[in-house]
Order: C-alpha cells, then structure tokens, then sequence
C-alpha cells in the first residue's frame, strides 16, 4: 500500500513539474535531465508512431519511418482505442498553434 502511495505522490510531482514549464526549451531541458537517450527516443517515437497512426498510416510504413517495433505500434494503437484520448486532445492543440 505505501509502495502505491508514493507511486501516486511521485507521478504527483512530475505532473506538477511538467506543469510548471514554461516554454519549449524549458521542456526540452527538463526532459533532458529527466530522461536518458533512450527514454527520450522511446517515448519521441511513441508519440510519432501516434500521429502516424492517426493519420491512417500502415504499420509497415510506420516502422520503416520511425523505427519502432510492431509491438510498440500495436501498444501506441491500443492506447489510441481504449486510452483516455490524450493524443488527439495534444494533436489537435498542436494544430491549433501552428
């Protein structure tokens, strides 16, 4: 149980931290110092597999552009259908900027 509590207290934190950046660099330097190289590719890539997948790319052209593996595209597409719809929330406020 407490284990679960400060599971619950440390996603808190980097809620509250992500929350309190305010610009693109900022951002980038926060997941800089945050993540290792191979996190950041990890989770860059899942968020290009997202867009490609919601742009009703193919599998096959979704791996040879952003080098993921199939099981990570089928994991980024469930997230997409029974998530909690971040990605198209994100995507479509990203449009709105451009």
């Amino acid at each position: 149980m407490t284990d679960n509590n400060n599971s619950s207290k440390n996603l808190d934190l980097l809620i509250k931290g992500f929350l309190a950046v305010e610009n693109e660099q900022e951002c980038a330097d926060f997941l800089d110092d945050l993540c290792t190289v191979t996190e950041l590719k990890a989770i860059s890539q899942r968020i290009a597999v997202a867009k490609m997948l919601l742009n009703n790319c193919v599998y096959s052209d979704i791996v040879k552009t952003t080098g993921a593996s199939t099981a990570t595209v089928s994991r980024v597409k469930r997230s997409l259908q029974m998530g909690r719809g971040s990605y198209e929330k994100l995507f479509s406020r990203m449009k709105d900027d451009e």
